[in-house]
């Protein structure tokens, strides 16, 4: 049975209020996205877990269609709390979501009100747990009624399967459509998750992080690293191991132009000067703005998370290298 750290809460990690609520999570939250289905190492995703933990990062983010294939990083998580860390339940927070395909039908994708309660009920089982700390919508629907999908969260919190709602992928026009929903209902709605990183920008862009300013939300980002290229591991080639070769499905030999490569080594240039590696530098650049509460880094070995932490250590950045930064990748890029 796994033993936590015993100084995991004085190792510097920090934790964000969720915009206006009483929920805080760590700067650093791990997802679960890669690297926890079948295909996976089960020993090397214990690994990830407690190296995650002992750290002090409480936050631990999956989906219902996490994989692959769909479902089985749920049961490989459920299974980790079951035999190692189940008696630190309370010291975590827990979020799942629902709103891709998940089983054939017309009832098993977007956000209809049967698919993400019966998605709920699903993701609990493969877990083994009462409720989630957070239940998402995954993306926005634009056949089903917003009213209809914001009262299936509504109904998963008020049921007791869940604590706070959220939301992912959402623009900032239909944020504050969905604030109205639950504000109405008295639904606890805390936060929104969307891709956020320095190459993919499109949240400064559609209104999500004034939005969120205004209403007084928290965001989370996901991708931070794009995929794993503003850690600098593609400069020289792309090597044997890495998510290119084994997975592709989410980053492929066909988006690694020169173009990007040219970009990105120029990024290289400034966090060598500010002394840190670049995953560092991108992370700390996601969270430098008021409303970010915190990233959600993946990993594949357990010295990426060690490293990427240090990142909670970075230097405010000058006007000077957020500048060039601007330069080598502008708002309406998009690698």
């Amino acid at each position: 049975m796994y033993l936590a750290e015993g100084k995991r809460y004085y190792g510097g990690m920090q934790y964000n209020r969720c915009g206006n609520s009483g929920l805080k999570l760590p700067v650093i939250s791990l997802g679960l996205w890669h690297n926890f289905g079948d295909t996976a190492r089960y020993e090397t995703m214990k690994e990830l877990c407690f190296t995650a933990f002992d750290n002090g990062i409480t936050h631990f983010d999956l989906a219902n269609n996490y994989g692959p294939p769909e479902g089985s990083a749920e049961k490989n998580f459920g299974r980790i709390l079951k035999e190692e860390m189940g008696a630190y339940r309370d010291e975590m927070v827990i979020s799942t979501k629902a709103g891709y395909y998940m089983w054939p039908g017309p009832y098993g994708d977007f956000g209809s009100r049967k698919y993400l309660l019966s998605s709920l009920d699903r993701s609990l089982q493969r877990m083994g747990l009462d409720y989630v700390d957070i239940f998402y919508h995954h993306r926005m629907d634009p056949e089903t009624p917003l009213e209809e999908t914001m009262g299936a969260l509504d109904q998963a919190v008020k049921s007791g399967k869940a604590l706070y709602a959220g939301i992912s992928n959402y623009d900032g026009p239909t944020l504050k459509k969905a604030c109205r929903i639950l504000e109405e209902l008295k639904c606890p709605f805390i936060i929104n998750q969307n891709a956020y990183s320095i190459f993919r920008r499109t949240v400064e862009k559609n209104g999500l992080l004034e939005a969120a300013r205004e209403e007084q939300k928290g965001v989370i980002a996901f991708s931070p690293l794009y995929q794993g290229v503003l850690t600098g591991r593609y400069l020289n080639g792309i090597p044997a191991d890495s998510r290119v070769r084994t997975d592709g499905r989410f980053l492929n030999e066909n988006k690694l132009t020169e173009d990007l490569m040219e970009r990105t080594r120029g990024l290289y240039d400034i966090a060598c000067e500010r002394g840190e590696s670049m995953a560092q530098m991108s992370l700390a650049w996601v969270l430098r703005g008021p409303v970010m509460t915190s990233v959600i880094i993946g990993a594949s070995k357990p010295e990426q998370i060690v490293d990427n932490l240090k990142a909670i250590e970075s230097a405010p950045f000058t006007r000077e290298e957020l500048d060039r930064i601007d330069q080598l990748a502008p708002v309406d890029y998009y690698g």
